[in-house]
């Protein structure tokens, strides 16, 4: 399988402020004291899934040289620079567009830079698992984590009973709905109905399927796309990326797709995870390590 990973890397952690600031963001932070970078935990971690992967960055302009600086392996044509944040639809679609002109058979993992899994065997069986059943089917593999307590922090995923694909020793279930941050109470009782999971923000999908998911539910962003793409990997891609890229309609990949698609499944996970969020699940992980 031609695997790629699509890091995305251009937050800016506001809710760590001010140990993580505009200027150097969590990602590019030792947040655990463990000698790494969240990103280049996120690398080592992907590593363990396929150490012959290709790997994307998509990051801000102004952070490209952290990007070159803590990853080193990464080739220079796969840190895209985004010229303005437009959320995560937008970085999506651009990424995945350049991988497709030269990789057109390529199988896709998405993932934000800045969340800590313990386990990486644990985590690589979960997501070669999705990787395969997604070159087996048209659809996009989503990650849901077993929530712990009723967090307001996190969006829900929502299964459907009885719905269940095993693949690689994994089990695959069939999405009802996304659910937008609840309050305390709403996540409460989500917790009691069982069947729902925290979004973790890793997405899984071949680059033929994402592209027709895109041109169906996101043609405004799909169609600057289109005039960008000429410009892929020639010398006036960042000139191109600079005049279109900025009027791409700034919404997330949650908004975009996930919400409107019927193909959407989920691989839930039973691993340690942590977004690192806050203060408190900092301080919990160290804790815990």
């Amino acid at each position: 399988m031609d695997t790629h990973i699509v890091i995305m890397a251009g937050g800016v952690g506001s809710r760590l402020y001010p140990l993580s600031t505009p200027e150097r963001p969590k990602q590019f932070l030792d947040l655990l004291d463990c000698g790494k970078t969240l990103i280049r935990l996120t690398y080592e971690r992907f590593l363990e899934v396929d150490p012959q992967a290709h790997f994307w960055v998509v990051t801000s302009e102004k952070y490209i040289h952290f990007v070159k600086e803590l990853i080193p392996e990464i080739p220079d044509e796969q840190i895209l620079a985004e010229p303005a944040a437009r959320n995560t639809a937008p970085c999506i679609s651009y990424a995945c567009r350049k991988i497709a002109k030269k990789y057109p058979s390529a199988h896709i993992v998405v993932t934000p830079s800045d969340a800590f899994v313990p386990d990486k065997k644990a985590f690589a069986k979960t997501i070669k698992a999705a990787l395969h059943f997604t070159e087996q089917k048209e659809s996009i593999v989503c990650l849901g984590i077993h929530p712990t307590f009723p967090s307001c922090e996190y969006g829900y995923i929502q299964e459907i009973p009885g719905n269940i694909f095993q693949e690689e020793g994994e089990f695959i279930r069939k999405v009802d709905s996304f659910k937008e941050k609840p309050h305390t109470e709403l996540a409460q009782s989500y917790l009691e109905q069982g069947g729902y999971w925290w979004n973790a923000g890793i997405f899984v999908w071949s680059v033929a399927f994402i592209e027709k998911q895109l041109r169906r539910y996101a043609p405004q962003i799909e169609e600057l796309m289109d005039l960008i793409e000429p410009a892929l990997y020639e010398r006036n891609e960042q000139e191109m990326l600079e005049e279109y890229f900025p009027t791409c309609e700034k919404i997330s990949i949650d908004y975009a797709i996930m919400e409107k698609s019927p193909d959407i499944y989920m691989a839930p996970c039973e691993w340690k995870w942590s977004d690192l969020g806050s203060f408190e699940a900092i301080e919990k992980v160290k804790a815990e390590r």
